[in-house]
Formats: structure tokens, sequence, C-alpha cells
């Protein structure tokens, strides 16, 4: 996945991805950025903007 599809995407299914990696293959968010090939600032644009919010003591996407 690269950011060109990330605006494609429902925050919805774009939140499962990301808390799929965080939970299988990354150990914090810097790793899923770098995972995802996607720019930190429009992955947390997008989700913030849906209401999610990192929980860092989870390492995961939570509903605000």
């Amino acid at each position: 996945m690269n950011s060109d599809r990330l605006d494609t995407l429902p925050a919805e299914i774009l939140v499962g991805i990301a808390n799929e990696h965080l939970r299988l293959n990354c150990k914090d968010r810097q790793a899923l950025f770098y995972d995802l090939d996607i720019e930190s600032e429009l992955l947390e644009q997008k989700l913030a903007a849906s209401g999610f919010v990192y929980d860092q003591n989870c390492n995961q996407y939570k509903p605000r």
C-alpha cells in the first residue's frame, strides 16, 4: 500500500489495516509508517478526521 491509494480507502478499512499491521508486524507507529510506506502526517490526519487516535499502551488506533 502507498499513500496514493490512502485517500480512496474508507477510514474504517484503513484503521483495520493499520491495527492488523501493528498487532502482527510493527512494534510502534514509526514501524507502521515504514511498513506501509505511508507518510505519517497523511495517515494520522485521515484517521483523526474519522475519530481515531493512537493508543500507545495498546499499540493500536481506537475511537476517541
